[in-house]
C-alpha cells in the first residue's frame, strides 16, 4: 500500500508546499512591493537587505514553482529551506517557540519539509524523476 499511496502523498506536499511558498512570494511582490520589503528586511537587520529582498521574493515564487512541477528539488528545497533560516534567525527566534506568539515552529516546520522533499525523489509527476529514469536507461553493455 505504502508503494502505491507514498509517490502522491509527496505529490501532494509539494503542491501545497509550492503553494504557500508562492503565495508569501507573490505577497512580497505584489502587495507589499520590493521596496517596503526591502526597508523592512533592514529594518530587522538582514545584511543587503536591498539584495536580500529580491533575492528571497525570486526564490520562493520560482522555487514554489519547481516544487509543484517536481524540478531541481535537491536545489530548491536546499535554497527554501535557507529562506526559513533566515527568517527564523531575522524574524521568529526572539518570539519563542510557538507560532501563536509570532514564533518559529510554523518556518521550523516548513524548513524540515523543504528539506525531505528536496531529497526525496518528488514522487509522482516529478519532472525530476524523468529525468532521473531517462539516465538510469542509459546503460553501456561490455562485451563478454
Amino acid at each position: 500500500m505504502l508503494e502505491r499511496t507514498g509517490p502522491y502523498t509527496l505529490l501532494l506536499a509539494r503542491v501545497v508546499v509550492g503553494i504557500v511558498f508562492i503565495a508569501h512570494g507573490l505577497q512580497k511582490l505584489l502587495t507589499d512591493g520590493i521596496g517596503a520589503v526591502a526597508a523592512s528586511f533592514d529594518s530587522l537587520g538582514i545584511p543587503a537587505a536591498s539584495l536580500a529582498a529580491p533575492l528571497v521574493v525570486a526564490s520562493e515564487i520560482i522555487g514554489g514553482v519547481a516544487f509543484i512541477v517536481g524540478a531541481g528539488l535537491p536545489v530548491f528545497g536546499v535554497i527554501l529551506a535557507l529562506d526559513m533560516v533566515g527568517a527564523i534567525f531575522f524574524v521568529h527566534l526572539d518570539k519563542g517557540f510557538f507560532s501563536r506568539q509570532g514564533g518559529y515552529e510554523y518556518v521550523l516546520v516548513l524548513t524540515a519539509v523543504c528539506l525531505a522533499i528536496g531529497f526525496s525523489g518528488g514522487g509522482a509527476l516529478a519532472l525530476d524523476r524523468l529525468w532521473r529514469r531517462d539516465r538510469a536507461l542509459t546503460t553501456v553493455r561490455t562485451a563478454p
